[in-house]
């Protein structure tokens, strides 16, 4: 660029030249006439002169772009001279490096020969001795080299070879560790590097031959550490590996199956632990003795969710701690449960009556009952220093408390002889205060003795109180007017008494040979027209049901007694069956029957006559009605006012006759359970208007003022909206009928919780005491003095529609206070869409 630069210049310059003379000739040179001679005169110079000083100026040009550019090319090579000197140090470094350790480098560049850098006779000292020959860095030299079969061993050749295709052909980097044939360490590492597969075998150093052999003793340990972890895997009990500074550092799958952790990892990354602070802190406080395994203490944790008693035992290494965790809760439960049973079984011992005394193989005592203690009345201290079995014989007899014997060192030696025994011993002993013990002397397959001191006194006091109950029991029930028979476990007769035999005509003599069950029953019942009740019998007496129980029944004898049989259970498998005579409460009993079923025909034969008379009547009454209405419309001609007073009359007496037939054919229907509820969503407030404008004419009539008290937000209920009505309508005629002209009827309606309240209240005259618990009764009218008359079904009628809506009706009142009656409907939800279909259909 710089000489194309000065080529422009001189170009530039020398035009300036060879126009300066014409330029100066032009402006200042002679006159015209002297032209043509000068011209022709200074031509050839000027043109030399110019072309002198062009060169000349080219010349100076080209000498300071020449020193300029050597400027540059000096700098340059400063830069190239350092650089060079920067790549010379680095490759005596690499050479260094290099030949610093025996190596040699084999690189590829694509399938030409190989380049080979580093020690030359580096194949040839690891050749095995036996097969040495010259060998020389040629491309001979080459090939041996790189014919690894020469100087590895065969299994590490094939290695190698292997790998150093792989990675000419695919570029695949690998790194191993060879054994020559002199049996010394090669690392051979490969790797692609800027197109090229570069190859690089280096013999290790003796750090490396020991790093070698300890990545050996290494994964010699990991296997057997895998294998360890497998045996601890394979335990039950969790095990652990502690840090010096407490951390886990390595849990067997049993740990975290405790911790409720899903592997080992996860219970090492999140460090669970499975013993609380607590119990850590116990275990590090634990002395440790040298060379003696520690103590394991019994400690409460929770294993898989469950509260386990373990022990845990914790030893100190150079490495940290290790631990293992023995669930011992089923020793701990039935070490408890020995312990339990030992102590129920000295508890039961101890309640026992019958003295119990053990002596072990030196006749020494080692347990005794509180009933031997008491038994012999000895010093409590004497018997806890376990003497033994001759002493207390000694101490008895100087006590006077043993049987009198002419020989006693005799006797004692025969006592003391059961130790040696095989088989247990039974003697009775009588002793000087009247007692008499039976001593049976067990000896223990261990050796030693067990002794058991029954009193046997009260049972032969017993024996003869038993011998002589039986005899005032047999006469009992000799005496006895009631038929008694007692029979036992083989179903046959064991006592019956003098009524028995008479009443069922057996000879005393058969009943004396204790016949069988089938036998007597075989007997009795030709004496009974009906044989059913038998069979009950037998079974009570001889069946071998799983609990016994007791049987009874009445027989009917031919001469027209009466008998409730009863039989019942008696220990050891008896039964005893005993007669009562009850011929007079049966003939009552029979009679109150007839008479209940007469009283039940004729309140269904009251009932089946007023539901028809209410129906008879209905008819007859619509007719009356409709043509008291045709009269009262004066559609078949006009009326005088006597005649419309009358018809009026006629149509209020016929309305009021018609809500008394409907109300007593609710009633009956109600009884008869066939009153079902049409139920719907009502509005109360229509509802209550609705009822109020169905008394209007009354009020008017009577001079009585309604207040409706029903707010307007008052809301929906389901329920019948007929039967709702006609509670209120009948609860208002009874208000209006018992107010005076000018007071006032009100009505209030709340809802108050899951409940609707509706309440009609007057200021009349009030109900009293006695009569307020009969004002629901039916056909219960009381006037009170008013001139209020009716038949007493009003409030009957509204207690029934009320209970049939699942509420109740509450009434309060005082003479002289009015009245208040309140119904309490409970606030159902209607069913859905499809229920309703359901029950449509």
């Amino acid at each position: 660029m710089g000489l194309e630069r000065a080529a422009r210049v001189l170009s530039r310059v020398g035009v300036l030249v060879v126009a300066a003379p014409v330029v100066a000739l032009a402006e200042g040179g002679p006159s015209i006439e002297a032209r043509p001679m000068l011209g022709a005169m200074h031509t050839h110079n000027v043109a030399g002169l110019a072309v002198i000083l062009g060169l000349i100026l080219f010349a100076t040009i080209l000498s300071l772009v020449y020193l300029r550019e050597r400027v540059g090319w000096t700098r340059k090579e400063r830069v190239f001279q350092d650089e060079l000197a920067q790549l010379r140090g680095a490759h005596d470094r690499a050479e260094m490096l290099l030949h610093s350790e025996r190596q040699v480098l084999v690189s590829w560049a694509g399938r030409g020969e190989p380049s080979i850098v580093g020690d030359a006779g580096f194949a040839q000292d690891l050749r095995d001795l036996r097969h040495q020959e010259a060998w020389s860095p040629d491309a001979r030299g080459s090939r041996h080299l790189l014919t690894f079969g020469t100087w590895l061993t065969p299994q590490d050749a094939q290695l190698l070879e292997a790998a150093v295709a792989t990675l000419r052909e695919r570029g695949t980097g690998f790194r191993m560790n060879l054994r020559s044939l002199a049996g010394r360490f090669i690392e051979a590492q490969g790797q692609a590097v800027g197109g090229r597969a570069l190859l690089r075998l280096r013999e290790t150093t003796e750090e490396r031959r020991e790093l070698i052999e300890l990545r050996h003793r290494l994964d010699e340990a990991k296997r057997g550490f895998a294998a360890l972890a497998g045996l601890l895997d394979a335990l039950p009990q969790p095990v652990w590996h502690r840090t010096p500074d407490g951390a886990l550092a390595f849990v067997n799958n049993a740990y975290a199956a405790a911790v409720e952790a899903p592997n080992r990892e996860a219970a090492l990354s999140h460090g669970l632990e499975l013993l609380d602070r607590g119990a850590r802190e116990q275990i590090a406080r634990q002395p440790r003795r040298h060379g003696l395994a520690p103590q394991p203490l019994r400690l409460s944790a929770v294993v898989a969710g469950a509260r386990r008693t373990l022990d845990v035992s914790e030893s100190t290494l150079e490495t940290g701690r290790v631990g293992i965790a023995v669930d011992v809760s089923e020793l701990e439960s039935v070490r408890a449960d020995l312990q339990r049973q030992m102590d129920a079984n000295v508890r039961t011992l101890d309640q026992l009556p019958t003295a119990v005394a053990m002596f072990d193989a030196r006749q020494r005592l080692i347990f005794h009952n509180a009933a031997y203690q008491r038994l012999w009345d000895l010093d409590p201290a004497f018997l806890e220093g376990r003497p033994l079995d001759g002493e207390i014989l000694d101490r008895l007899r100087a006590a006077r408390k043993l049987p009198e014997q002419a020989d006693f060192r005799s006797w004692k030696a025969d006592v003391l002889a059961a130790y040696r025994a095989v088989e247990p011993t039974d003697t009775p002993w009588y002793l000087p205060d009247g007692r008499t013990l039976r001593v049976v002397a067990d000896p223990n397959p261990q050796g030693g003795l067990t002794y058991l001191y029954h009193d046997v006194s009260e049972s032969m006091k017993l024996a003869s109180r038993y011998d002589a109950l039986m005899k005032e029991q047999a006469e009992t029930l000799e005496a006895l007017k009631e038929p008694v028979a007692v029979f036992g476990a083989d179903g046959r007769l064991t006592v019956a008494n003098r009524a028995f035999a008479v009443t069922w005509r057996l000879d005393p003599a058969t009943l004396a040979g204790k016949p069988h069950v089938d036998a007597v029953i075989a007997a009795c019942r030709t004496m009974t027209p009906d044989q059913s009740p038998w069979a009950g019998i037998r079974q009570s007496i001889t069946g071998l049901s799983e609990t016994r129980s007791g049987h009874a029944c009445r027989l009917d004898i031919n001469d027209g007694t009466v008998l409730d049989c009863s039989s019942q259970p008696l220990p050891l498998g008896a039964t005893l069956l005993t007669f009562i005579d009850v011929t007079a409460s049966a003939n009552v009993e029979r009679a109150l029957t007839e008479k209940n079923d007469a009283l039940e025909r004729a309140s269904q034969l009251r009932d089946t006559f007023v539901h028809h008379v209410s129906y008879e009547l209905r008819s007859p009454l619509t007719n009356i009605i409709g043509f008291t209405q045709l009269l009262g419309d004066e559609t078949v001609g006009a009326l005088n006012e006597r005649q419309r007073e009358y018809s009026e009359h006629i149509m209020r007496s016929s309305a009021a006759l018609l809500v008394i037939i409907n109300d007593i054919l609710d009633l009956a229907s109600i009884d008869a359970g066939s009153l079902e509820l049409q139920r719907e969503t009502i509005d109360v407030r229509s509802t209550v208007e609705a009822a109020a404008r169905g008394i209007e004419d009354r009020l008017a009539e009577s001079d009585i003022g309604l207040d409706l008290d029903v707010p307007e937000d008052i809301g929906s209920v389901f329920a019948d909206g007929k039967r709702v009505r006609q509670i209120l309508f009948n609860l208002l005629s009874n208000a209006v009928g018992f107010s005076e002209p000018g007071q006032q009827v009100r009505v209030e309606a709340r809802r108050e919780g899951t409940a609707l309240r509706l309440t009609v209240i007057d200021r009349g005259r009030g109900i009293a005491p006695e009569v307020i618990d009969r004002v629901f009764d039916r056909f219960e009218s009381n006037t009170l003095g008013t001139k209020h008359r009716g038949v007493g079904l009003g409030l009957s009628i509204v207690r029934s529609f009320v209970e049939l809506h699942g509420g109740r009706v509450e009434i309060h009142s005082a003479p002289g206070a009015g009245t208040r009656v309140t119904c309490l409907f409970p606030v159902e939800t209607p069913p859905d869409n499809g229920g309703l279909a359901e029950a449509a259909e």
